[in-house]
């Protein structure tokens, strides 16, 4: 018998390792076989590493950052070869894209200051290949509201994709903490400290709350502000270093990186490597287990309220996985998360994926939850009239409210990239603002771009995927809500199973969920 079990298991074993090298030898043939790597992907800035970060302050920071993009500068933009030097490359100093010659470079750290003696202070944290630009108009929002609007350059960002295969996320998570510092060096406790997060910088954001709750050190946070957070992302991630295992052979460097890419967007790196992909599936399971084991030891009590955006389907980041791997672990502490549902108006119905259809019913809570649960959707299947559906902590019914926000024709769902960016965006905007005095070279989110597949140098899914929020006034009357009536704890004795002799069922709240004709006071924008 043992001997039987030791043929299978060696049989097992063997079948495996053959299969590896056959994975193996399947991605050095496409690694062989894909675009040569760019300066802009050899070349690695020299960040400062998560120990510095921790020692040093907001001016060694930008006094780095200079440091740091002037070598791209030097080492990348004036050494292109001719024919890199092309109006669609964000290097080269002709380029209508090349970040320099903008007004205000967005890749660069910023610190926006109020009118006035400042009310409060927000730290504002962007997301993996991108840079503070996405969270800037958030950051305005604040800063009119009377905050100090602090958003950082995360390490390896806004420069130059190979600095994404040199960092850890450990490195962000200690410059998230310089930023803290920062904040509250500029305006002191008790005045409101928030943080905000978009997609990576949202991990970072709460993971920096659960830290401060376990380090009276640091500066605790009062709200949170996710905008789309990498709370899970695919499994895939995990062992996205085995794929760039043939890069340990010089005529393979290719296989460190996911995808090569022409890089015109300015403040958006569209190469990826493997190792950032692996920093944030580090990050995500640090994080989802810090979570569970604080619950288990009961002690998110005193964790701040926590705001989420997000769209019901979501290509980067697992919408499930804020829910259950998150919200389902908060207190009775004022949370709430806002989901945009898909347009269900009947032209789009029969082409949705039955999935993406029928999303927010298995997201909808099945019974009473600590959390308030709020879905933007379809009035009905016959509209595009939308209202907000919201299932308050501890009950099952929806109050109503419709919008003046009709889903926009065309759209058939929110994108990740879209959650925190107006549609009227010079860069990312659907519509932009013609009276804007930003010129971005161009409109990426206006390129209604249309034609043969292989004729342009990107996948079209880079100019088709929605880019810009169609409901982006009702977020700013929210995060204003959070700044002037922060929300509070219910009260109720909120138990996360039915009370005995009431089975709850899924059909209760998907009623008070899906579209219907009731409706209370409309909403008309910030």
């Amino acid at each position: 018998m043992q001997k039987t079990i030791g043929k299978i298991l060696k049989w097992v074993l063997v079948s495996l390792l053959v299969i590896g090298v056959v994975l193996l030898a399947l991605r050095s043939f496409r690694v062989l076989s894909g675009p040569p790597l760019q300066p802009w992907h050899t070349f690695v800035p020299q960040e400062l590493r998560a120990d510095q970060l921790d020692a040093a302050d907001w001016a060694r920071f930008l006094a780095q950052e200079d440091e740091i993009m002037a070598s791209v500068r030097a080492e990348v933009s004036q050494k292109l070869a001719p024919d890199q030097r092309v109006p669609i490359n964000r290097y080269f100093e002709a380029s209508p894209v090349y970040p320099a010659r903008f007004a205000h470079d967005w890749n660069r750290s910023y610190v926006m200051e109020p009118d006035g003696k400042p009310v409060g202070v927000v730290v504002l944290l962007h997301g993996l290949t991108d840079s503070p630009y996405s969270l800037r108009h958030i950051a305005r929002r604040y800063r009119d509201q009377g905050y100090v609007a602090i958003g950082i350059r995360l390490p390896a960002h806004g420069t130059v994709p190979a600095g994404l295969t040199d960092v850890r996320w450990e490195d962000w998570m200690a410059a998230t903490r310089l930023a803290v510092r920062e904040a509250r060096r500029r305006v002191p406790a008790p005045a409101p400290l928030h943080l905000a997060g978009f997609s990576n910088g949202g991990a970072l954001a709460m993971k920096y709350s659960l830290d401060a709750l376990e380090s009276p050190q640091l500066p605790h946070a009062d709200r949170v502000v996710l905008f789309t957070p990498m709370i899970g992302i695919t499994r895939f991630a995990r062992f996205a270093g085995l794929a760039s295992l043939p890069a340990l052979l010089p005529p393979f460097a290719n296989a460190a990186w996911l995808s090569v890419v022409p890089e015109f967007n300015p403040f958006k790196y569209n190469s990826f490597p493997v190792n950032g992909a692996r920093q944030s599936f580090r990050l995500t399971d640090a994080l989802q287990g810090q979570i569970q084991r604080m619950a288990r030891a009961g002690q998110l009590g005193t964790l701040p309220p926590v705001l989420t955006f997000q769209s019901v389907i979501d290509f980067t980041v697992s919408t499930p996985a804020i829910l259950t791997a998150l919200y389902a672990n908060l207190p009775d502490n004022g949370s709430e998360i806002v989901l945009f549902d898909v347009n269900r108006t009947l032209k789009f119905a029969p082409l949705l994926r039955p999935a993406s259809y029928v999303a927010i019913n298995h997201l909808a809570p099945t019974e009473p939850a600590t959390y308030r649960f709020t879905a933007i959707a379809n009035a009905n299947d016959d509209s595009e009239a939308t209202v907000e559906r919201s299932v308050a902590p501890g009950q099952l019914q929806a109050t109503v409210r419709p919008l003046n926000l009709p889903y926009p024709p065309g759209i058939f769902s929110l994108s990740h990239l879209a959650i925190p960016i107006p549609m009227d965006d010079p860069l990312y905007g659907m519509h932009p603002d013609p009276k804007t005095k930003d010129d971005y070279g161009y409109n990426l989110g206006a390129m209604d771009a249309r034609g043969e597949r292989g004729a342009l140098i990107v996948d079209q899914d880079f100019l088709t995927r929605l880019s810009s929020n169609p409901f982006f006034p009702y977020l700013l009357e929210r995060i204003d809500g959070e700044i002037n009536q922060p929300s509070r704890p219910s009260g109720r004795n909120i138990t996360m199973t039915a009370p005995p002799g009431l089975p709850v069922r899924v059909e209760a709240v998907l009623s008070t969920l899906l579209p219907g004709d009731e409706g209370l006071q409309p909403f008309s924008g910030p």
